[in-house]
């Protein structure tokens, strides 16, 4: 899921996200100066509730797009790479996670992933609108792939801050898997909610979550920085680069209290004990994910 800019607290939002279906074209925009746009080959669904505008449609190069609120959310050519690199990265470093709390993902993209990993027991996924889950099985089911029906799965619909700050259950790892911070999505993106989320984690357990495009928004990027420090004693970034993502490389937020530190070779026997076959994620891929170009860095320090 998409994060264009931090709100409230954190940063105003300046940046109109406008969604545009002009004739066979949809047009992202989130910037003034810049924006994508796809050609709408079918438009599958559309829909505008309490808690987003959201649009289905296909288009030959990406296949099923997924637009919310104006802002493409994921695309069926693509999403292996996001949702592989939000699960597997913390997971596998990890090495035997038993408990795994998924913050949104109402699509199911990242609850597929996870449950490929054997030594996970439990899966507890929050989604603010279970709406979006029963939509995503019906025109979005290549993403969940049977998931949602995995006897290891609990779906609870709620505020995932409020489930955060009143849950007993503790988790080895916890991925936040969110829409923008507007709306619903504000909360998920301060330094409370990750207060909330250190509390829930085990001993040597790890947060990751989706920080949006560090090209184009250095300013989210450095603020939630701060907001993750008072809580974690190593709080860093990783990379991937998800094409419909406009401005270059995805992060991620990783943080935790255990240094680790893991050869390929070390995650590679971790993998092969993983079902399903990856599109994108790798050992290698794994450990260089965490090397910073400069750019990044100097929006970080």
């Amino acid at each position: 899921m998409r994060s264009p800019a931090m709100l409230n607290k954190i940063i105003p939002l300046t940046l109109a996200a406008v969604s545009l279906c002009a004739a066979d074209r949809y047009l992202e925009k989130l910037y003034p100066e810049w924006g994508q746009s796809f050609e709408i080959d079918e438009m599958i669904y559309q829909e505008k509730t309490n808690f987003w505008d959201l649009s289905i449609f296909k288009n030959k190069r990406f296949g099923t797009v997924v637009a919310m609120d104006g802002i493409i959310q994921c695309t069926e050519a693509d999403e292996g790479i996001y949702h592989e690199m939000l699960a597997h990265v913390p997971l596998l470093a990890h090495g035997n996670p038993l408990s795994v709390l998924i913050i949104g993902g109402g699509d199911g993209g990242t609850l597929r992933e996870v449950v490929k990993h054997e030594t996970v027991q439990k899966v507890v996924l929050v989604e603010i609108d279970g709406s979006f889950i029963e939509l995503s099985k019906k025109y979005l089911p290549h993403l969940s792939q049977g998931a949602f029906d995995d006897p290891r799965a609990k779906i609870v619909i709620q505020d995932a801050a409020v489930y955060v700050k009143e849950a007993e259950e503790t988790f080895d790892v916890i991925l936040c898997d969110s829409t923008d911070p507007v709306g619903p999505g504000r909360v998920l993106f301060t330094s409370e909610f990750y207060g909330d989320c250190k509390k829930l984690l085990n001993p040597k357990g790890i947060f990751v979550n989706q920080n949006g495009v560090p090209f184009l928004q250095k300013e989210e990027l450095h603020l939630t920085l701060e907001n993750r420090k008072p809580h974690f004693k190593y709080v860093e970034f990783y990379l991937a680069p998800v094409a419909s993502y406009v401005g270059g490389f995805m992060a991620f937020g990783y943080a935790t209290d255990f240094k680790y530190r893991l050869s390929k070779k070390a995650l590679q026997e971790r993998l092969e004990k993983v079902t399903g076959k990856m599109h994108y994620y790798t050992p290698a891929i794994h450990k260089a994910a965490f090397e910073l170009p400069q750019y990044v860095l100097d929006a970080i320090h």
